[in-house]
């Protein structure tokens, strides 16, 4: 119930992303994994049609192939009702300031703090999972030299279902980096996203999308919809998130690893990384 199949259509321009033997080779593999095969070619004339007002300016085809999206909002509220459902506490604008040791230095517990009325209360516990995302070094800084949380923003815009009628995501490839945004039916409307850059600044902060990052979303969207004239003025909405990526340089935040760690120390396990199906 939490989990819906959407189609995605990756177009197929000349000069501008991979080309089609290469999407093949990775759609192949992609249907081996799922043990079922899902792609299909379709040239310019057919392709375009499953995408009304999608520029035709060298096209050659494009690509159809399955994936899938999660209502994200209701996946947490599951977990939290499941989770009391077997005998856990939910508790909502708490966070926790201080993790408890005993004399041997065995986790013990945690001080909580209620971020409303400023009340603090200790929690004894034999084990504290930590798995607060960007958060996660506050509370148990890297074993790893060298390896330490990166956090990277993503943004989306969300536009009205009517300016562009869509019923599958299509694949957008900026011609100036060549990194992959998507424009994909959500809840009635459509999301535009994501951008993938750091976010320097304090992570406490409300996240919000920057003027840069939602021009770079309407310009990219503009290149390959121009008839549509779609513009910030009919946007509805923006939303932007922290990917918790581990890093060990300054790689091109596009190219860092989305993997994941799981730190142990005496009772405090830590788990976090760059994706949430993960």
């Amino acid at each position: 119930g939490l989990v819906e199949e959407l189609g995605f259509l990756v177009p197929i321009y000349a000069g501008i992303g991979p080309g089609r033997k290469a999407l093949a080779a990775g759609l192949t593999l992609y249907d081996l994994m799922a043990r079922q095969r899902y792609h299909q070619y379709y040239d310019s004339t057919a392709f375009s049609g499953m995408v009304p007002r999608l520029s035709t300016k060298g096209l050659s085809g494009g690509y159809r192939f399955m994936d899938a999206q999660v209502d994200d909002a209701r996946l947490v509220q599951r977990l939290i009702n499941e989770a009391v459902a077997q005998g856990g506490t939910a508790l909502n604008y708490t966070r926790v300031t201080e993790i408890f040791r005993d004399a041997g230095g065995r986790v013990s517990g945690v001080a909580a703090e209620d971020s409303e009325t400023g009340e603090t209360r200790s929690i004894s516990a034999p084990c504290v999972i930590n798995a607060t995302g960007s958060w996660a070094e506050t509370l148990h800084p890297s074993p790893e030299n060298g390896l330490h949380l990166r956090p990277l923003r993503g943004s989306h815009l969300m536009l009205p279902a009517w300016r562009l009628p869509l019923f599958q995501a299509v694949t957008l490839i900026p011609p100036d980096d060549g990194r992959p945004l998507f424009i994909i039916p959500w809840e009635g409307a459509l999301m535009l996203g994501t951008t993938d850059i750091d976010h320097g600044r304090d992570i406490s902060d409300d996240i919000v999308i920057s003027r840069e990052e939602a021009d770079y979303m309407i310009t990219c969207l503009r290149a390959y919809f121009p008839a549509a004239q779609i513009g910030l003025n009919d946007c509805i909405a923006s939303y932007a998130g922290i990917r918790p990526v581990l890093s060990k340089g300054d790689k091109d935040p596009s190219k860092e690893s989305r993997e994941h760690v799981v730190w142990r120390n005496k009772g405090l396990v830590t788990v976090t990384g760059g994706k949430m199906t993960t």
